[in-house]
């Protein structure tokens, strides 16, 4: 706060923010009817006020815009993507932290039967602008760089100009180093499940977009460092529920199957189509199958490891 008052005869002068304001105590006298010095008091008193609202054109705070898919699943949204942004707000301490959805049908539920409001990445920038913010970073808690990646970056594009500097951190797995990082990250989470007859499967969600193709790569690299009855598949691509089946068919001699999300989130996908009760869920399918299912509910933002390649990304971006 930057605010100070100086007195003479008939004026009161006040620096406010650098900027000299005079004004007249007669007038603050007929305002409230008080004397010569009980109106510099409430003069100074309320000119206070100026520290906490900024002149046009002060310097604002670097934003860090936290973008996320969503979840309407209260526990798993602040173990995950609460986690992440945590994560990130104590290793970039400079930067006022915000969060953005990327689903709308997410963000209109939650509004709608929570009471919380989340802005869309749109509505996001339109706020960093009009709060005058000059200097942004983006870091989306995205597992690719698929179509919602992508649509993050399309929406800013028309906005950037009214940026000085506008930075895009990268998704969980574009680098080999990132792959590496993660198959750490889940062998170590789902170590105490390691038998002889217990298979590992993680459900990923799936796109039409090549970027599906991290599926198929994080399945070899896992693979090729002869990692064992491991196994990856996806709710609405490839490899799907019957090529993981397959798989396991071809190992022989497992009994029971951990299946645990390969998504930020353990959602919808996670505690319906991954272990539900339905006929339809993979629990079910593998149930009737013959296998012992055992679903694990925990989202991938829950790993610290995972949150450490987000705080990563976000500090690349920034180089």
């Amino acid at each position: 706060m930057d605010a100070r008052v100086y007195t003479g005869v008939s004026k009161a002068m006040v620096l406010c923010h650098g900027f000299f304001i005079f004004i007249e105590e007669e007038i603050v006298k007929n305002i409230f009817q008080i004397s010569g010095t009980a109106a510099l008091t409430v003069l100074f008193m309320s000119l206070m006020a100026c520290g906490s609202t900024p002149p046009p054109g002060a310097a604002k705070k670097p934003v860090l815009l936290v973008v996320s898919f969503g979840t309407s699943f209260n526990d798993s949204r602040e173990k995950t993507i609460g986690a992440i942004e945590k994560a990130l707000a104590a290793a970039y301490p400079g930067y006022e932290q915000r969060r953005a959805f990327t689903s709308q049908i997410i963000i209109d539920k939650l509004a709608r039967e929570e009471g919380l409001k989340i802005d869309n990445v749109e509505q996001a920038i339109k706020r960093l602008v009009k709060d005058g913010v000059k200097e942004v970073l983006v870091q989306p808690t995205h597992v690719m760089n698929g179509e919602e990646y992508d649509s993050v970056i399309e929406e800013f594009k028309p906005f950037e100009k009214r940026f000085t500097r506008i930075r895009y951190g990268e998704p969980l797995l574009i680098t080999d180093a990132d792959y590496d990082e993660v198959i750490d990250a889940l062998i170590a989470e789902t170590r105490q499940y390691a038998d002889d007859h217990t298979a590992v499967v993680f459900m990923g969600h799936g796109t039409h977009h090549e970027a599906n193709a991290a599926y198929a790569k994080l399945d070899r690299m896992i693979k090729a460092r002869g990692i064992a009855r491991y196994y990856i598949g996806t709710v609405e691509a490839s490899p799907s529920l019957d090529d993981v089946v397959a798989a396991l068919r071809g190992t022989g001699g497992i009994t029971k199957v951990v299946l645990s999300p390969l998504m930020i989130v353990a959602g919808d996908h996670a505690n319906n189509d991954m272990a539900g009760d339905e006929e339809d869920s993979w629990k079910s399918i593998l149930t009737a199958q013959g296998y012992q299912a055992v679903p694990v509910l925990k989202g991938l933002g829950e790993y610290p490891a995972i949150q450490r390649i987000f705080v990563r990304h976000a500090g690349e971006a920034l180089k």
